[in-house]
């Protein structure tokens, strides 16, 4: 467990640092990514939350931080007046672009490092030990 946390904080210090030109935290640039890859479908904070397995408090604050960097908007959900959906504005489409760049160029260099074959039998360890834990 040790080595699985540890690998995690290293990757995710390794892409903050891949996304800190644009002064993103990794989930900043997850979230700038995945809204430039739904649209133009809308996307709830909830949607969000339940895609990257967080909580809606997490969402919210990263929500916060790239709605005060003039990334995304909120919208009121016209459906459900309660609920909104976020929009990129174009400020934060050129940086998913960078985003997805950067996350592109550390995925090409994983697979060149390890091979594509070692990566995806990693990732399937990985999501096997995932699905361990949530049955303890």
């Amino acid at each position: 467990m040790f080595a699985v946390s540890r690998a995690a904080r290293r990757f995710e210090g390794l892409a903050a640092r891949s996304l800190a030109a644009d002064g993103l935290s990794f989930f900043e640039g997850l979230t700038l990514a995945a809204l430039f890859f739904e649209a133009p479908r809308p996307v709830k904070p909830s949607q969000l939350a339940e895609s990257f397995s967080t909580t809606r408090g997490n969402v919210s604050h990263c929500v916060s931080s790239l709605e005060a960097k003039g990334h995304l908007q909120r919208r009121i959900d016209p459906e459900d007046a309660r609920a909104y959906q976020l929009a990129l504005k174009p400020q934060g489409r050129r940086c998913a672009v960078r985003v997805i760049a950067a996350l592109d160029r550390l995925q090409k260099e994983f697979e060149g490092e390890m091979g594509k074959t070692a990566l995806r039998e990693m990732l399937s360890a990985l999501r096997r030990l995932e699905t361990c834990a949530e049955f303890k």
